[in-house]
């Protein structure tokens, strides 16, 4: 593990932009050298995505360090474990989440190009292949890859909810509903330019239109869009989560992350000041960002009162 110490500091980042009620209480910056990236929440504490390992964080400091060779896109949190997909390895690797030790390196043919969604859901692990165009299902019961999903070229961004796996590609602009008992497609909707993560909950799946600057909402049942939410000139290399009955959209121009508010399509918040590229998770103790730019892991203690 390497040494280094943890600089936490209180910072009034775009204080201007939150409400009343939150500026009491300041945001948490934590300095992390090199390139802090995606974001999985682990209780009171957060795992990173960085150079060559991934990391456990919490308020106080960094807690673990688990290295592996190129760790790509976000990661999932299940069955006791971290699962998060090395691109390098062609592997997904499985950490324990008590003894952050590595458990298993479940061989899955991942591309060196993009950005990957491990998912959990239907009792499954979920990755996907730009380079065979296939998600590949891991049980964890086996550690190994008990089906394979024929999709279009470059899906990589994934999610689970409403019993489903939503995939998009956005090489194909398309988001695919893959169903779990079948292990097939079953809906294919068409999206606006180059669209990339997404999210499932508070009524419906949620996906960046990155270079339309918009949110499209998904009904998870005809699997057609309802509704676009205008965020900004553009969405790219951001993040989005769902929490606190809100749509939390992680972004790279005007602020750190926009909150969309379900029962009105409207954008409720917009918090900080731009910051980069970065990832974005919802807790229900705070929202944790990365600004890998910038070097920084950042707890933003107003869960619950933004967008109110």
């Amino acid at each position: 593990m390497r040494r280094f110490q943890a600089i936490v500091v209180a910072l009034a980042v775009g204080s201007a932009w939150l409400p009343a009620a939150a500026q009491a209480q300041k945001e948490q910056v934590i300095h992390v050298p090199d390139f802090a990236d995606f974001l999985a929440v682990d209780g009171d504490s957060v795992w990173a995505t960085n150079r060559g390992r991934v990391e456990r964080w919490s308020r106080k400091g960094k807690l673990a360090e688990v290295p592996m060779a190129r760790p790509c896109g976000a990661m999932a949190v299940d069955h006791g474990s971290l699962w998060v997909a090395d691109c390098e390895a062609h592997v997904v690797n499985r950490i324990d989440l008590k003894t952050a030790r590595l458990v298993a390196a479940i061989p899955v043919a991942i591309s060196r190009n993009g950005e990957r969604n491990v998912v959990a859901g239907a009792g499954s692990i979920w990755v996907a292949s730009d380079a065979e165009s296939t998600v590949s299902r891991i049980d964890p019961a086996t550690n190994k890859v008990i089906a394979t999903v024929p999709t279009s070229p470059g899906v990589s961004y994934m999610t689970f909810g409403f019993g489903a796996l939503w995939a998009v590609s956005g090489k194909g602009d398309t988001l695919e509903k893959i169903d779990p008992t079948t292990n097939s497609v079953v809906k294919k909707t068409m999206l606006g330019k180059q669209p990339g993560f997404l999210a499932a909950g508070v009524g419906a799946v949620w996906v960046q239109e990155q270079l339309d600057g918009t949110l499209a909402r998904i009904d998870p049942q005809s699997g057609e869009i309802v509704t676009r939410v205008k965020v900004g000139d553009n969405l790219k290399y951001g993040d989005i989560d769902i929490g606190d009955g809100k749509v939390w959209l992680r972004t790279t121009d005007d602020q750190v992350f926009a909150v969309v508010d379900p029962k009105t399509n409207k954008v409720s918040a917009r918090v900080g000041k731009a910051a980069g590229s970065g990832a974005l998770r919802y807790s229900s103790k705070g929202v944790w960002t990365t600004a890998h730019d910038e070097h920084t892991l950042t707890w933003w203690p107003v869960s619950g009162k933004i967008g109110k």
